[in-house]
């Protein structure tokens, strides 16, 4: 508990600004506010909000979260959710249906997150792009409802749109306990309603059966290489990768319920009372204030703290990048375990060299207990300070808590009844918060001569566009988060990463002083980009930096469908190479145009013209997406702006 208060005191004094910013203009605008402290968003939706039918829009990739109850919950950038709550229409492409029968039981070490980490290796981090996964069969009754969260949660790790269970008494027990009995017994009463039709087809159907299902540990750099854990230790000796285990983290947003810390602690426990504890460091970040209470006062905390465990703040923490790690110095090759959803290079602590393997919280305490990749709980001995040697028996832990749920502290704010003559606090001096200026529109012409920023090579997720970690307390201003813009994309012409020519010196430098250098001297600019570019986190910033700093497009050979929305909200244009291999054909210093602008079109493609430093020249063909509201955006310079026009 005085890790919890000491964590929370600090983020309170080091975000006090930002906090009564969105704390007033919640107040101002009718809007409540979870103060800090209140826990991860997707779990206080999940508690709070989300119920059986309803379609809930989110500024998180993780959004899909609420599909443990039923829900259609969509992920998408902050400006589609200025449309939800402006009243406007909120469009998507109409996704295909992906089906996951599954059969069988969970049991064992066996977990709900193992359901995602296996389906993630079969459809890959963008194979379920472009579809929403609906989960059925007889086996998701042996799921609970906080289960079900879990596996729609990572569904963002498959670039599904979104991911969905069909109501089952799970989900109406879990609403009773958090209080809505009179949902749950709505949501009884339209049940028919609430699960797949009978005879429905899916354009993809995957069989899972869980009694064969075993558990697994995915990673690294990737959320979709599936290993069994029976093997990833064979695989780490193979390819090199560090089998010791510096750091176990539990929790985060994905598998933070009290469910999952009892399952941790039933682990921790055995070990206890052999009386071995973590040989690696260990970290639990309950999801709210409620689980965190709750575990708290059913002495699940105190297990996990015994063992070695240190509980951090109801909040991302580490699974973000927010995490002041020590223990290894930056570029020292390490392996860490987590339940958390992703675990892209350098994502939860800055390192590259960090080997992070995403997996469930009993097997992350298990493998943080014996302290190396190379333990399967199912078969392997510990040996206990007296020489015993023992083996950890299958976790337990009740689904919901005997005695309901502790709220803990009241941390949210109710807005006040009429809040129209409160001002929004912003310090025009903060280098956090910073009011946005609008783009340029279009100037009616084709876009000619563009440099080439940078050709990205290989994986480009969000993460790489615009990081997380520490630069998260630049989220309220623009200029300097954009500051982070692509530094983690790897330069096609040297490998590097966050070094480019700077084709008006000659001279190479960082990716954002470079567009900075290319924007002030009126030079407009392009990223080039291989597959699935933007997957990842629905990070509105990887759209608006490259924008604020002189992008005018994006061309790759296939977006994540968040990102590439995002694009065409800030007035970027998003373009695909009608021929993938036509990405060879760019060189880092070409000089780029797009035409056919000024007759813009939906289905209708685009041209670039590209001109070589030799004097030739070659013409390709660019696709794009956009429907007639989103050139709209495009000539408005910005959906803000389109929206600013509608209102005269």
């Amino acid at each position: 508990m005085a890790t919890y208060c000491l964590t929370v005191a600090r983020l309170q004094e080091i975000n006090q600004e930002v906090y009564n910013f969105l704390s007033s203009a919640g107040a101002k605008y009718g809007v409540g506010f979870w103060k800090p402290g209140s826990g991860i968003i997707h779990q206080i939706i999940l508690e709070n909000y989300a119920y059986p039918g309803v379609m809930l829009i989110g500024t998180d990739s993780h959004t899909p979260n609420g599909g443990g109850l039923g829900a259609i919950c969509i992920g998408v950038g902050g400006a589609d959710a200025v449309d939800v709550m402006a009243g406007i229409p909120w469009e998507l492409k109409c996704p295909k249906v992906i089906g996951v029968r599954l059969t069988g039981t969970l049991s064992g070490w066996t977990s709900p997150k193992d359901v995602i980490l296996k389906v993630a290796g079969i459809l890959t981090v963008k194979g379920g792009t472009g579809a929403i996964v609906e989960y059925h069969g007889p086996g998701v009754n042996s799921i609970s409802c906080t289960g079900m969260a879990t596996i729609c949660n990572m569904g963002a790790e498959i670039g599904a749109t979104t991911s969905v269970f069909p109501y089952n008494h799970r989900m109406r027990t879990y609403l009773e306990k958090t209080g809505r009995a009179e949902i749950a017994a709505l949501a009884d009463e339209y049940s028919d309603l609430l699960v797949p039709d009978e005879g429905c087809e899916y354009d993809q159907i995957i069989e899972l059966n869980l009694d064969e299902l075993k558990p697994h540990i995915n990673g690294p750099f990737t959320p979709d290489l599936a290993h069994p854990v029976s093997e990833v230790g064979a695989v780490a000796k193979k390819n090199g990768w560090p089998l010791e285990v510096k750091v176990g983290l539990i929790g985060s947003c994905t598998n933070s319920s009290y469910e999952d810390m009892g399952r941790a602690a039933s682990v921790a426990k055995q070990a206890l009372d052999k009386g071995l504890k973590c040989k690696a460091q260990f970290t639990v970040t309950p999801g709210s204030e409620q689980i965190r209470a709750t575990i708290e006062r059913d002495g699940y905390s105190k297990i996990l703290g015994d063992v070695g465990g240190v509980v951090l703040a109801n909040a991302c923490g580490p699974c973000i990048g927010q995490w002041d790690r020590r223990d290894v110095k930056k570029g020292e090759k390490n392996t860490i375990v987590t339940s958390f959803n992703r675990n892209f290079t350098a994502r939860n602590d800055a390192n590259p060299a960090t080997h992070a393997f995403v997996t469930s919280p009993e097997i992350v305490t298990a493998l943080a207990i014996a302290g190396t990749l190379n333990f399967n709980p199912e078969t392997d001995y510990l040996t206990a300070p007296n020489g015993e040697k023992f083996k950890l028996e299958p976790p337990s832990g009740d689904e919901l808590p005997a005695r309901d749920f502790d709220p803990g502290q009241d941390t949210y704010q109710h807005p006040p009844a009429d809040g129209s003559s409160l001002k929004v606090d912003v310090n025009p001096q903060s280098n956090r918060l910073q009011l946005l200026e609008p783009f340029d529109t279009w100037n009616g012409n084709d876009l000619e001569d563009m440099q080439v920023l940078i050709k990205v090579k290989g994986k480009c997720t969000t993460d790489h566009i615009s990081a997380a970690g520490p630069w998260l307390k630049f989220r309220g201003h623009l200029d300097n988060i954009s500051n982070n813009m692509l530094i983690g994309a790897v330069n096609s012409e040297n490998d590097a990463v966050n070094k480019i020519k700077n084709h008006l010196t000659g001279e190479y430098g960082g990716v954002p002083d470079v567009a900075r250098q290319y924007k002030a001297s009126g030079i407009s600019w392009v990223v080039v980009g291989d597959d699935n570019y933007g997957e990842g986190s629905s990070r509105e910033h990887a759209a608006l930096e490259p924008r604020h700093l002189g992008g005018r497009a994006i061309i790759v050979k296939s977006f994540a469908r968040i990102h590439e929305t995002n694009l065409k909200k800030q007035g970027l244009l998003p373009l695909t190479f009608n021929n993938p291999s036509d990405y060879d054909k760019i060189r880092p210093d070409d000089k780029l145009s797009i035409r056919g602008l000024k007759s813009f079109a939906p289905g209708k493609p685009l041209t670039a013209v590209l001109k070589h430093s030799d004097g030739s020249e070659e013409t390709l063909q660019l696709n794009h997406s956009f429907n007639e509201t989103q050139i709209a955006w495009f000539k408005a310079g910005s959906a803000l702006n389109r929206m600013k026009e509608l209102q005269h």
